[in-house]
């Protein structure tokens, strides 16, 4: 059985690259065919500049959609050939141009067999294909520009992962992890505050015993996250989601979205109309966070805490 169809769509980077180092052993040998002293990964380079315009390395570079240094490199080596010639810009002396030289134009016109004889070629094999591989690599260019490889495995790995978390009730056994995962933001980013102590503290008395939940995520049965839901005195305003904490070493498993998740329901489930929460733009991860899940700027409302820049409410019916 073939390597890639035992290892499957996971060697997708390997079979491309395998692909293209075949093609390019073809190409290569073409060029040598048709007597053209020519390497195949020029030809993007050399193609822009077939059109007789003198262009800059940044205009090439844009054009062909290649790096600054892929193409300066590229332009050293058919200088080397005698392919180009480079000049400064007249019209800005700070950079240079470059053109196709006598040479260089001599193989533009005598390259055009080449193309045909080529173009021919491909699109025989695009008829005794099943698919068009033209068009599914404009497709998968397409897709990987909108998301890239790497964000959509990152996706796959927090779903993945988020299936080994689970979201239980507070007891006792908990209350030093609430604790020192609170701490452990807050100290890092900010100073701990009298409001801060009293929950943290006295979790049973200031959040419990008032009408409040405590949340704990475990992942492989490791506690690593935690979140409350307050009891509030305000006419509007009846529950806060509040100390919310992941253990850094378990981020990237959707540990915030769940316990935000429990807490949302847990709300809901005791008909709160909305849900509130006051935290700090410098916590970029929450702030996108709650805004995903729906949560929108407030204004106006007293905050017991000097870090607090930013005050969030979320509609629940």
């Amino acid at each position: 059985m073939n390597f890639f169809e035992q290892i499957g769509k996971v060697a997708i980077g390997s079979r491309v690259r395998m692909l293209s180092e075949q093609i390019t052993t073809d190409a290569a040998q073409i060029y040598k065919m048709y007597d053209i002293d020519f390497q195949p990964k020029w030809f993007p380079v050399f193609y822009a500049l077939s059109r007789g315009e003198q262009k800059s390395i940044t205009g090439i570079a844009k054009e062909i959609g290649h790096s600054h240094p892929s193409v300066s490199k590229i332009i050293d080596e058919m200088a080397e050939k005698g392919l180009v010639n480079e000049q400064s810009d007249k019209a800005d002396g700070r950079r240079n141009v470059v053109s196709l030289s006598a040479k260089g134009i001599e193989i533009s016109h005598k390259i055009k067999d080449q193309y045909a004889d080529v173009a021919g070629a491909v699109e025989g094999i695009a008829a005794q294909s099943q698919h068009d591989l033209w068009k599914a690599l404009g497709e998968w260019e397409f897709l990987l520009e909108q998301k890239s490889l790497l964000r959509r495995v990152q996706e796959h790995r927090k779903i993945r992962e988020s299936k080994s978390v689970r979201i239980v009730a507070y007891s006792p056994q908990y209350e030093q992890v609430f604790k020192i995962l609170n701490e452990a933001w807050i100290s890092k980013y900010f100073v701990m505050e009298v409001e801060d102590h009293e929950a943290l503290s006295h979790a049973q008395e200031n959040i419990l015993d008032k009408g409040g939940f405590i949340f704990v995520a475990l992942y492989r049965d490791e506690p690593v996250g935690v979140c409350a839901l307050k009891k509030m005195d305000d006419p509007k305003y009846q529950y806060e989601l509040a100390k919310m904490a992941v253990d850094p070493k378990a981020q990237g498993k959707n540990i915030g979205w769940l316990l935000a998740r429990a807490v949302i329901e847990q709300a809901t489930s005791m008909s709160a109309e909305y849900l509130y929460i006051e935290s700090n733009t410098l916590l970029k991860p929450a702030i996108n966070l709650y805004y995903k899940l729906g949560f929108k700027k407030v204004t106006g409302r007293p905050t017991p805490y000097e870090r607090c820049n930013i005050q969030m409410e979320l509609k629940l019916r």
